[in-house]
């Protein structure tokens, strides 16, 4: 066994030693969410949690992110793991002694990220000499629709170390069998976007439509006919899924308004389905709104970008858990999932692996479970130790690799 071996071999022991501290940390963090690009009380009690370890830390100018460099004892390249730290404007109705009351929440469980890559850093300076090239600690805020990651980017998270990475690894915790880790090659998340449909006509008496150009009925044409464009233009093998959740006319019942408004989410796996939608998109919603005398104003951006996930970096994670964890503890997911993740944006910078790693408390029925953003869902914070060891051994690992790779 050499010695690298040694070190990754007695992680999940030191990280079950870690998890007292870790999970004072998650709970102080839960008790006091913030939300957005800035994050001032998260900030600072993170860099407290860093203190008095080896590390280079510079932190944001347009957000209140915390970049945290580990130069390893040894020359080698460069890897990155990432944490974000943000919650969301949702009032927590978990009925927990550490719950939060002041109307935000960490229902997506960041809390647990942010905690879990402080333990990941204290692993890695605790072994500091056997490391082969550095560490960036990405702890992260605006995830939940800001997107912090590519503001982070911008300022530049993944030249930190003097050099691009050459892997970079996050984990999501989610309900499900505590401790299971999942993940896949390609496209594991969707990316995100936004549709703003106007129909624009020409007002009046509800009494006399012949008299008007009435917006409504070819904007509830267009929101039905969104459906049948997916499964007309798209392959079942590529989904897209349009949700209308937003419609607005006018105000009176006896006046026909002069414009009708739509919104909806997008949510689409390639970047080929992306790239066509909005072209499909404004034929139809033009044709259909000339039909009856009106104009169409189509307003389609895009948030987030699906998250990819790299083959050869996943083949090397699965790889690596099922080592350190046991086959059983980890699965490739047989698809991906229609939520999104502005990690994609590192993703498609450096190549890397998006990784779940499931939550839910001891005896949940995990049929009924609340999901990720609901003000009633659970996490078990013991998996703190497991996110820990993981994003510490990954990191170990992939440097180690890279060097005999030369």
């Amino acid at each position: 066994m050499t010695l690298i071996d040694q070190t990754t071999s007695t992680l999940v022991d030191d990280a079950e030693a870690l998890l007292p501290e870790l999970q004072d940390l998650r709970r102080e963090l839960h008790r006091n969410p913030e939300v957005g690009l800035d994050l001032p009380w998260t900030q600072k009690r993170v860099l407290q949690a860093l203190e008095g370890l080896p590390l280079e830390i510079t932190t944001g100018v347009k957000t209140s992110s915390i970049t945290a460099v580990l130069r390893g004892g040894k020359p080698g390249r460069v890897v990155l793991l990432r944490g974000d730290m943000d919650g969301l404007p949702v009032r927590e109705e978990t009925g927990l002694d550490y719950a939060s009351t002041t109307g935000r929440m960490h229902a997506c469980g960041h809390d647990l990220h942010t905690a879990g890559l402080v333990g990941a850093a204290r692993l890695l300076s605790a072994r500091r000499d056997e490391i082969e090239g550095s560490v960036v600690f990405m702890f992260q805020p605006g995830e939940e629709g800001y997107n912090g990651a590519s503001v982070m980017i911008e300022e530049g998270i993944l030249d930190a170390a003097g050099e691009r990475p050459i892997g970079s690894y996050a984990i999501h915790v989610g309900p499900g069998p505590r401790g299971l880790v999942a993940t896949k090659p390609g496209t594991l998340l969707a990316g995100s976007s936004e549709l703003h449909i106007t129909v624009h006509g020409k007002g009046g008496h509800g009494s006399q439509p012949q008299s008007a150009a009435d917006p409504v009925l070819p904007l509830s044409l267009i929101a039905a006919q969104l459906q049948s464009l997916i499964t007309r233009r798209f392959e079942a093998f590529d989904p897209v899924v349009i949700s209308v959740t937003q419609l607005s006319a006018g105000e009176a019942i006896n006046v026909i308004p002069p414009s009708a408004k739509l919104g909806a989410t997008v949510r689409t796996m390639s970047q080929a389905a992306l790239d066509a939608l909005p072209g499909f998109i404004t034929s139809l919603a033009e044709g259909l709104a000339s039909a009856y005398g009106c104009t169409a104003e189509v307003d389609f951006s895009t948030q987030y970008i699906p998250t990819v996930n790299d083959e050869t970096e996943t083949a090397f994670v699965v790889d690596e858990l099922r080592e350190l964890l046991g086959d059983e503890q980890v699965i490739v997911a047989p698809h991906g999932m229609m939520g999104s993740e502005d990690f994609s944006f590192v993703l498609a910078e450096v190549p890397g692996t998006f990784i779940s790693l499931s939550a839910s408390p001891e005896g949940t029925d995990l049929a009924t479970a609340a999901m990720n953003h609901s003000p009633h869902v659970l996490f078990d914070d013991s998996v703190l130790a497991r996110e820990a060891a993981i994003l510490a051994h990954l990191a170990i690992t992939r440097l180690r690799r890279a060097g005999v790779e030369g």
